[in-house]
């Protein structure tokens, strides 16, 4: 059992305050050190309150405390031996809790104190992995799942373990099936159990995930109920916290209008929205303690390794969602997430209002007819930082940061110890930078806080030296329903 723990991670923000004409927003966007931006705006009518969105679906968020328990492995690589530490790291969880987790990124270093998100295999290199589901059996068959090393090394027929042996073990076995490495443990117990592990792992399915709503953004007209949101999680219970403006007679509720503070796994929420109230957004935010499930996959938020879980305490995960409404008009909800089967960043625009909702994408145009939705994938490259913000009127943002990592590095070409220049110092278990970082998370993007009477709409992803350049936005002359 770990003994549970509170830590804070702070993260920088970018803001936009693009100036105003009627009927637009501006662009506004910033070059990320790796040269890839995404940034969109909303323009709204009525008051917008500052927030920010959550960056994935929900879950669990930690800061890496850094590799703890480890022994030395050897990694066979371009004719080349070299030895590294292989082993358990550790995370402090936001809002109180420890994880345990390997990496499944050999080539990839881990950057310090680097904040990372509970994230579904799909959108990490698990997903295109035929072998994600014996690395979950891995976790689930050794340290530190089954703590009784004498219980463990009998099984595995390795002589005697002790906890660094046994992790380096765990992990070798886990970089075989994850970068199909060629690496071995320098202890030949360790060794012996990583070949036990491999040979005896069998395909097992991906965990749910701890806690998520989905889906992420809704909308729909005042003085209706606007949902259902649906609870996924693996806890007894959640809290709900109502949106943050008590005084605008927002609230959350079930199908038949009764207020909600708890729910269960499946209930579905609502937001009841006064007729006559103006135009606008709010949140609501599910809350609880749980052990998130083995196997879950943790990717960077910053380019860091991606890691794959091996124990939990008791820990806070949350979860978050959107509604925007308005009297008339188009009245859309957007939301995003990574598609690492498409190799981009998924935009998906629903609309509940009496009007069409048209919008230009990557030079093409798309129309989403009211009470339809429609999603667009934007490229992105691999290995591509992203910077994506939402701006309004009245100090509104929301930013969501991180990098498309859908594919482990490979073998790298500059070694195990080799760094890029814009990569700061790191705590890693493989020592290597030459390659690619780990994924963040651009999920459930909703449009919270952005009113829907919407005359400009924008993502842009620029490319440095590619000069690739997409853009989303209404197209002019549509009816904004003002």
């Amino acid at each position: 059992m770990f003994s549970a723990s509170s830590a804070t991670a702070s993260s920088s923000r970018a803001t936009a305050n693009p100036p105003r004409s009627r009927g637009i927003s501006r662009l506004a966007a910033s070059v990320v050190a790796t040269g890839l931006v995404m940034a969109g705006a909303l323009t709204t009518a009525g008051s917008a309150a500052a927030d920010e969105a959550p960056q994935h679906q929900g879950g669990a968020s930690a800061v890496l405390d850094g590799l703890k328990t480890f022994d030395d492995a050897v990694l066979h690589a371009d004719g080349k031996d070299q030895k590294l530490p292989a082993g358990l790291f550790e995370m402090t969880v936001d809002g109180g809790g420890k994880l345990k987790t390997y990496c499944i990124d050999i080539h990839n270093p881990t950057q310090e104190e680097a904040k990372y998100l509970e994230t579904p295999w799909s959108q990490t290199s698990l997903g295109g992995n035929k072998n994600a589901g014996r690395i979950r059996w891995i976790l689930e068959h050794s340290y530190p799942q089954i703590d009784d090393l004498s219980a463990l090394a009998k099984a595995a027929g390795t002589g005697p373990l002790t906890e660094r042996t046994a992790a380096a073990g765990t992990q070798v076995a886990i970089w075989r099936y994850s970068d199909n490495a060629d690496v071995e443990a320098a202890d030949g117990q360790a060794e012996k159990l990583a070949d036990w592990l491999q040979k005896s792992a069998t395909d097992t399915a991906e965990p749910k995930a701890s806690l998520a709503l989905g889906p992420g953004a809704v909308s729909g007209r005042s003085g209706e109920r606007l949902g259902p949101v649906t609870v996924r999680t693996n806890a007894g219970q959640v809290s709900v916290a109502p949106p943050a403006d008590s005084a605008s007679g927002i609230a959350v509720t079930d199908k038949k209008g009764k207020p909600v503070t708890t729910a269960v796994n499946g209930a579905e929420l609502y937001f009841d929205v006064p007729a006559g109230s103006p135009d606008g957004s709010a949140s609501l935010t599910v809350q609880a303690t749980t052990s998130v499930p083995v196997g879950r996959a943790f990717a960077g938020v910053t380019r860091s390794q991606t890691q794959i879980l091996a124990g939990s305490s008791e820990t806070t995960v949350s979860a978050s969602a959107t509604a925007t409404w308005a009297k008339k008009g188009a009245i859309p909800a957007l939301s995003a997430k990574k598609n690492c089967a498409k190799g981009g960043v998924d935009v998906t625009a629903s609309n509940e209002g009496d009007e069409a909702f048209t919008f230009e994408l990557a030079g093409m145009t798309h129309t989403v007819e009211a009470g339809k939705s429609e999603t667009v994938t934007v490229p992105v490259a691999e290995d591509q930082a992203y910077d994506f913000t939402i701006t309004g009127p009245g100090g509104f943002t929301k930013t969501f940061k991180g990098v498309l990592d859908c594919k482990t590095s490979g073998s790298g070409t500059g070694g195990l110890d080799t760094q890029t220049a814009d990569q700061p110092s790191t705590t890693t278990a493989t020592a290597g930078g030459s390659s690619t970082g780990a994924e963040g998370g651009l999920a459930e993007t909703g449009s919270s806080n952005a009113t829907p009477i919407i005359a400009g709409v924008a993502i842009a992803l620029v490319v440095i030296g590619g000069g690739a350049v997409f853009f989303l936005r209404r197209r002019k002359g549509q009816s904004s329903g003002e």
